[in-house]
């Protein structure tokens, strides 16, 4: 079992399911829940089934039948899953209330259009 790459979007989709995490939603709901459109959304939910994050069943073919619409995959995240990705979302919080080194920090360009560099000018 890995571990997923941690971008925001990633982050957005497994805070949506950690809402609920014994609660099962469908792709759009979970959607609207990060704010996020469908084609980022199927491919993280994805990934993250790969890991082992997330388990996927398809809902019976009677109730989206007699609902009149198409048929949903319902996705919940894993007791272990839950676990990780609470880590791996407090790790990524941490990381980015950290300062940035002094080699890191962005330094605005002189007017030539370079860079400078502490001690070269």
């Amino acid at each position: 079992m890995g571990m997923p790459r941690m971008t925001l979007q990633t982050q957005l989709v497994l805070r949506a399911l950690l809402e609920d995490p014994a609660k099962q939603r469908y792709g759009l709901e979970l959607c609207e829940l990060a704010g996020l459109p469908s084609g980022t959304i199927y491919p993280i939910l994805a990934r993250l089934e790969l890991v082992g994050w997330v388990d996927s069943i398809w809902e019976d073919p009677a109730v989206h039948e007699e609902a009149g619409r198409p048929r949903r995959r319902f996705y919940r995240i894993t007791q272990d899953g839950a676990v990780q990705a609470r880590d791996a979302l407090a790790r990524t919080y941490r990381s980015r209330k950290q300062p940035l080194p002094g080699w890191a920090a962005v330094r605005p360009a002189t007017e030539e259009g370079s860079s400078r560099r502490p001690g070269s000018g």
